[in-house]
Formats: structure tokens, sequence, C-alpha cells
């Protein structure tokens, strides 16, 4: 049996005094524990878990020598208790009549053992089974009388001559089925809590288990494995070896052969439950347990490494290792918080407020400063993940704007059969000898009037980026500290945005309108008409293939080839379709047209060769607008928005918000800067007394 052998391992540890060890984690527990919020620190201590029926209590109890914890039916351990034994000499009068020990209940009670809880400073209790009650009583004044948890811990520091220095974190024992009053999720709460002590990486966990029970089915054990799969801080206790069945021991167990821990297992024998209702001493039931493992056969040979004695000078030898190991760490961490929640403490700002006209002059001078910085891109805060400010302004302009407009396509919603009949429209009664003015200056201005809603979406695409600045600037630290000032800026601010809207929407408008109003024909990028009826002519004749005498092999005269028979002419041209299924005794008749007449035959060879020019014309002048556009709307959209915001901002938001009437009201800090602030001084006065301890040992 080899349960001593992965402790044996530690070596004894020298430098500072070891009992003072135990003891500088002790303070430093209690520093935190008087703060009220998360402890920021990591603390070396024992993490006591198992079962509700596995022994626990019984296990403390045993170690410090006396009864001192509530016992009952359900879940007794309803509040963490963060057990602190302090070994001290024995003042040499512990059985001397003494006043305070005058209204004892407790027989065992002395001058030279008593308890205090962080609780109640100063006040010593030498009566134990007083201890026990101030313990339900401060776990009711939390959770009430009924079943219900709570994770606040009870600090409870036990001074005696009989224990070893230890810190001991004594949780609810694990339940499955919730039992008369208590939550329906009851279990899921106690694992909760026991999961939050035993991660922490500088947890010794020590899981309780009954000897009595398969020990893959220890709920200590089970739950330990979660968050120490190699068994590397945990060290196993297993009670009621004495109820074990005749010839059945737990050697395999202590080897490390069933379930291995580095730290391996302790068997220990407690009281059993007739012991405590007959008041049996501890001390009693620690001889019977030394006893017990002497005498029987299996253990004796190892019975100086079972019993609880050897289970505290374990666990005390254990804890100052690991104090000593995580001390370095300890320290860094406590200067990194204590750096950390200064910082946090300087911007939260003094509670004592100056004048405060200079306070919000100030604010308003500094968020102009920063808007303006922030568009202009000299933000000393500069992103190298994402643009942000004037760049994504930028992007609106040149990439989402620039490519919304350079894909509106003039020929979407203008066919070939809607330019003829613009065409046949714009010439009147008399069909026009040459491609008329009229139908291309009507098409192009159908289109520019296209490019007002993608430009009206530009202007609101950049308001919505103000909009996005504006939300990043308000998210800082001193508008969370004055919630009021921060609503009446977004609110001046939002408003001011609109108001600078409408004469940058009515720019773009008019952009649009200039455009579409007068058609330049003259402008030096422009496709003139023979330019354009040359390209047209080109096409066709490269189009056209080129007819040879099969005879001769010489190209046959294309225009005679091409002529149409007048039969064939007559049915071919603007209203060949309409008169093609009326016989030629119909359209002897002459009926009158139809209320409706639109061109629906093929287009003739002239008149595709009219629309191609027209469509060239169309291409060439549209695509000249649309770079103009892609120039001029940014520039409009930044001096009626974006400049004009930079420039007046600060006259707008010093004559909605600089009213001495309501100054007071806009600095009224939000409860959560006051509550902030609270915790962050607690918590630096913590840290500082922490950082005052630790510095003692070198």
């Amino acid at each position: 049996m080899t349960a001593d052998a992965p402790a044996g391992t530690l070596a004894q540890p020298g430098g500072i005094s070891d009992p003072n060890l135990i003891k500088l984690v002790n303070k430093l527990q209690d520093v935190f524990t008087t703060v009220g919020v998360n402890n920021p620190i990591d603390l070396p201590q024992i993490v006591v878990v198992g079962s509700q029926s596995s022994g626990k209590s019984s296990v403390l109890e045993n170690i410090v020598g006396r009864d001192f914890l509530p016992r009952g039916q359900g879940i007794v351990t309803r509040r963490p208790l963060v057990l602190q034994l302090i070994n001290r000499q024995s003042s040499g009068n512990a059985n001397g009549f003494d006043e305070r020990l005058a209204d004892s209940t407790d027989k065992a009670a002395n001058l030279d053992e008593w308890g205090e809880f962080l609780h109640l400073p100063g006040q010593k209790f030498y009566d134990f089974n007083k201890i026990r009650d101030e313990i339900n009583r401060e776990t009711e004044a939390k959770v009430g009388r009924n079943a219900g948890i709570s994770p606040a811990p009870i600090n409870l520091r036990i001074y005696s001559p009989h224990v070893l220095n230890l810190t001991l974190v004594d949780l609810p024992g694990l339940t499955r089925v919730p039992v008369g009053d208590q939550p329906r999720d009851i279990e899921r709460q106690i694992r909760d809590m026991i999961l939050k002590y035993i991660q922490k990486p500088n947890a010794i966990i020590l899981a309780v288990t009954a000897a009595n029970v398969d020990l893959a089915n220890s709920d200590g054990l089970k739950l330990a494995r979660e968050v120490d799969p190699e068994g590397q801080r945990t060290i196993g206790v297993l009670t009621k070896v004495d109820l074990m069945d005749e010839g059945t021991d737990v050697v395999d167990i202590l080897a490390g052969r069933i379930i291995p821990l580095r730290l391996g297992y302790v068997p220990v024998v407690n009281r059993g439950q007739r012991d405590i209702d007959n008041k049996k001493p501890i001390t009693a039931a620690l001889e019977a347990e030394k006893a017990f493992f002497e005498n029987h056969k299996a253990y004796r040979n190892k019975s100086a490494y079972c019993g609880t004695p050897y289970l505290a000078r374990k666990l005390n030898l254990i804890l100052m290792m690991h104090i000593k190991q995580t001390l370095p760490d300890i320290k860094q961490r406590i200067s990194s918080s204590l750096q950390k929640y200064q910082q946090e403490l300087e911007a939260l700002g003094p509670s004592l407020l100056g004048n405060s006209a200079n306070i919000v002059l100030n604010i308003i001078t500094e968020f102009t400063n920063e808007w303006r910085t922030v568009l202009d891109g000299n933000n000393t805060e500069l992103s190298s993940t994402e643009l942000s400010g004037g760049a994504r302004i930028s992007f609106v302009f040149h990439e989402l704007y620039a490519n919304g407009i350079k894909a509106v396509d003039p020929f979407d919603y203008v066919k070939d059969v809607d330019i003829r009949t613009i065409m046949y429209n714009s010439s009147g009664s008399s069909p026009a000898l040459f491609v008329g003015t009229t139908a291309f200056e009507l098409i192009v201005k159908q289109q520019i009037k296209r490019l007002e809603e993608p430009s009206l979406k530009c202007a609101s695409l950049v308001y919505d980026e103000l909009v996005r600045i504006l939300t990043q600037l308000l998210s800082k630290q001193q508008f969370r500290r004055y919630p009021a000032l921060k609503e009446k800026i977004h609110q001046v601010v939002i408003s001011f945005f609109k108001k600078a809207m409408e004469p940058t929407n009515k720019l773009v408008r008019d952009l649009v309108a200039m455009e579409a109003c007068y058609i330049n024909t003259a402008h030096p990028d422009f496709l003139n008409g023979h330019r354009a009826m040359a390209i047209v002519n080109e096409r066709h004749q490269a189009s056209k293939p080129v007819q040879v005498d099969p005879k001769t092999g010489k190209p046959l005269n294309q225009q005679r080839a091409a002529s149409p028979t007048p039969e064939e002419s007559s049915n071919t041209g603007f209203f060949g379709s309409f008169f093609a299924a009326k016989n030629k005794k119909k359209a002897a008749a002459m009926e009158p047209p139809p209320p409706t007449l639109k061109a629906t035959g093929t287009l003739s060879e002239r008149e595709g060769i009219e629309v191609e020019v027209i469509k060239l014309l169309i291409s060439s002048y549209f695509n000249i607008v649309k770079r103009t556009m892609i120039d001029m709307v940014p520039k409009a959209i930044m001096l009626n928005l974006v400049q004009f915001t930079k420039e007046e901002m600060q006259k707008e938001l010093l004559e909605n918000l600089y009213r001495q009437s309501e100054l007071d009201d806009l600095l009224k800090e939000s409860d959560y800067t006051v509550r902030r602030r609270k915790e962050c001084q607690q918590m630096v006065e913590s840290l500082q007394r922490a950082a005052e301890i630790v510095s003692q040992v070198q």
C-alpha cells in the first residue's frame, strides 16, 4: 500500500516560517471577503466536496477536534463555510475558571480554543455550540429558513493548540432528488456552486467518499475529474472504512490501482450517527479510529498513514507547498488587478464635482474636437481591424455610390421598339429625314432623373455614418457617468443632423435637375451625330455577308440584291404587322385606326440604324452625366452635411446645452457610476492591503 507515496515526494518548505504562509492566505481571504464583490485573486485553498451522506462534516470536526457544525436532515450546509484553522500555543490555564466560560453549554469549552466570525469582528466564541448556532443564524439571515442555498461565504476562524494551520472551504453536499421544500433545480444550483470553487487552478480538491460505496459512483470524485481530469490537485478521503463488509478493504484504492490521484487517498473512521446522538467526545472517537487502523490486518502495517491526524498533517503540508508555488503568481495578480481598478477609478472620476458650467463646457469642447478628429482621420486610437469615421464616409462615396451610379443602365427600361416609337412621335406628321434630336433629349432627360434616387440614398448613408460616429463617441466613460447629458447631446446632435439634411438633399436634387434641364451636346467628350452615324454604318457593313456570283466568282451588286420587291416592301416598316393580318379587300376599305396604336412591326434596316445611332448618343451623354454626378454629389454632401457639422457642432451644442438652470440636472450621475465607483474604491483599498500583506514575504 502506497497511500503516502505521493505526499512523501513533497519537500519540506523552507524560507519563511511555514505556518505564516497559511496565515498570510487567511489574511488575504479576509481582505477580499469584506469587499462584497467578486475576488479577483485565485487564492490557494482546500475545497471539500462530497455527497450529502459521505461524512464531510464529521471529517472536518475530527480535524478541528470539536463539535461545531450544524447537523440534521437534508441540506445542512447551505452557504460555503471558509474554515481557517490557526494553531496557537496553549496558555497553560485552559481549564481554569473564567467568567468568559460562565454561560457556556459546551462541556469541553476552554480558554485555549475559540472561534471568531469575520462578520462579528472582535467577538470570541469559546462555546462551540454557539458557533453552530451562529452558523445557522447567519445562514438563515441570507437564505431564510427554507432549503435554498447561497454562494455568499461565511468566514470562521478557529484558534486552537490542537489544530494545524489549514484553510478549508466546506460546500453543500451534492444531492440528486429535491426533498420537501427544496428548489426543483437544487442539484444544478449545488453543482454550479461547487464547480465555481473547484475549477480555479489554485484550489486543492478534497473529495470525500464513503468507502462502503463503489468508488466509480463517487459524486465528489466525478465532479473533481471534470475540472482535474489528471488528478493533479485532488486528494481523496475515504470515510466509513469501518462499515465495509467483512473481508473487504480499500488497499487497492490507496495504492492507486482503481482511480489514481497524485495526492493519494487517506482512509478515516468517523463517529456514527449513534455516537453523535450519544454525544461521544471527538477525542474518544479519534482514539477509536487510531485503534481501528492499528489493529486491522489490512491497514496495521501502514497505520501511520491512516486516520484524521495524518490527514490534517498531509493537508497542512500540501497547502503550504501549494502556497509557496503560487505566491509569485498571486503577487503579480494583485499588482495587475490593483493597476486595473485604479485606472477604472480614475476614469470614473471623483465623486465630488467641480464647477458645473466648466464641466459641461469642457465636455462639449472635447466632444466637438473628437468629432473633427474622427472625421479627418487624425484619431490617436486608429483601428487596424476595421474602417471607422471619415474612412467609412469615403467608402460610401467611392465604392457604394460610384459603383451604384455606374450600374445604372439607360437601356434597362428603354427598349429598341420604345426608341422607335419616341422617334416617330417626336417627328410629328412628317417622317424624319435625319435622326431626331428631340427623341435623344427626351430619353436622356428621363434617364438622368433616375440618378436622383441613388444620389439621395448616398446622402442618407452618410447621415447613417454620422449617427454611427455619434454613438461611438457617446459610448465613452464620461457619458456613461452622466446619462442625462448623454441623452441631451444625442437629442441635440440628431436634430442638428436632420436640419443639415434638408439643404443637402435639396442641393443633390438640384444637381440632378441641372443635368436634366440642359443637355449640353457641345460637351468635348460627347460623341456627335456624324461620328455616331459613321460608327453604326461601319458596323452594318461589317456584319453583312458578301454575296458572290457562282459563275464568275465576283461580288454581286449588294444594293441591287438587297432591294425588296414592291410587294415585300409594302408589308414591312412601322405599321407592317398591323396590316399583315388584313386581306387586300379590307385594306382597300381603309378602316379607321384603333384607339391605341402601337408600333409592333420589326424594325426596317433604316429604323435599326437610326435606333442604334440614338443609343450611341444616349450612352455617350449619359456616361458624361454619370461621371459628373460621381464627382459632384459627394462634394455637395461634404459641403452641406459633413463639413457643416464640423464647423457648426460646437455652436449648436453650446446654444442648446449651456444653460445655467439645466447644468446640475445634466450632470446627475448614473446609478451604475455611483455603484461602480464604490466597488472600485473598495477593491483598490482591499488590493492595497493585500499588496502590503504579500510584500512581507520575500
